[in-house]
């Protein structure tokens, strides 16, 4: 065999299907683009699922957040899996000189975490930051008014959801909603209800409905208690809901989801539709969960988001 053979060989290959195999290589390229984070995740969450969780993490949830303490043994199993997967997987970055801690990332995931423990997709796929304030920040909003001319304003926000995969907390709002586990107000499930609803790409108060019961049943008893909360407000008729919730339906769904976390026995007692359409969507019933629950929300407290 002469011994130019393989040199030649390869060259005439080229030479025949070099563009074929250019395109090939290139296809083989973006698949592995496509698939490679997707088999990495895989695997990290095989290996997370074989590591046990933290003795400080389960500290800082018996100590910092009571809910978890009135969670079902295995709701509280579920959570502390996610909170793994979701530590793991989403950056956490601190603002305003603000040092990350392990408190804050377990808090913050626990609480995510609640609201997606029987969904099926058990996590937030878009979610990339959690950008951590040491209070309320401010936001520089630029507004017309009815003639066109644009007035600069400031307003100060506890917390946002942004449909680019982050989510901003005031780490004071966030350690209080925690706290208390009863008052129907926590930011971090206010603003993951935001980051559930944008996952169907349009944030309207209608989150990706897993079931033909819940599409069939949830478009007209939300917007008939929504119309009705607005008509309510404008007569002057005490609101059974923080009036914050009038908003738009976006603000109504997240509004409703802390009500149905924290104060559920009365989201039950005063809107059993709804508390079963929200039972329904999340799987859950945290009214027959050993929480202490008041009769009466706090509907006085300002917002700021």
């Amino acid at each position: 065999m002469p011994a130019d053979f393989f040199p030649n060989f390869f060259h005439s290959i080229l030479q025949q299907y070099g563009r074929d195999l250019l395109l090939l290589l290139i296809l083989l390229l973006a698949l592995g683009a496509v698939f490679y984070p997707l088999y990495h995740r895989r695997q990290q969450r095989r290996q997370l699922a074989q590591q046990a969780f933290p003795t400080a993490w389960r500290k800082i949830l018996q100590q910092r957040w009571p809910l978890y303490r009135a969670l079902p043994a295995d709701v509280q199993q579920q959570v502390r899996k996610q909170i793994q997967r979701f530590i793991a997987e989403v950056e956490f970055v601190g603002c305003d000189g603000l040092t990350v801690t392990d408190q804050m990332r377990v808090l913050i995931a626990a609480q995510a975490s609640l609201l997606t423990a029987r969904l099926p997709v058990n996590d937030y796929p878009g979610l990339r930051q959690i950008l951590i304030y040491p209070d309320a920040f401010a936001v520089d909003l630029n507004q017309p008014d009815s003639a066109g001319v644009v007035h600069e304003k400031t307003e100060w926000r506890e917390g946002e959801s942004w449909q680019q995969g982050q989510v901003i907390l005031s780490w004071r709002h966030t350690l209080a909603g925690a706290a208390v586990a009863d008052d129907g107000r926590n930011l971090v499930i206010h603003e993951f209800a935001h980051q559930l609803d944008q996952q169907t790409g349009s944030v309207n108060g209608f989150p990706p409905l897993p079931t033909p019961e819940l599409q069939q049943q949830w478009p007209p008893l939300m917007q008939a208690a929504f119309d009705q909360l607005q008509r309510d407000l404008q007569q002057g008729t005490p609101p059974w809901i923080d009036p914050y919730a009038a908003t738009n339906p976006a603000e109504f769904f997240a509004v409703l989801s802390e009500l149905f976390f924290e104060m559920p026995a009365y989201l039950a007692d005063c809107q059993p539709q709804l508390y079963r359409l929200m039972q329904l969507f999340f799987q859950l019933d945290p009214k027959s969960w050993p929480l202490q629950q008041p009769q009466l929300p706090s509907l006085v407290q300002k917002r700021f988001r």
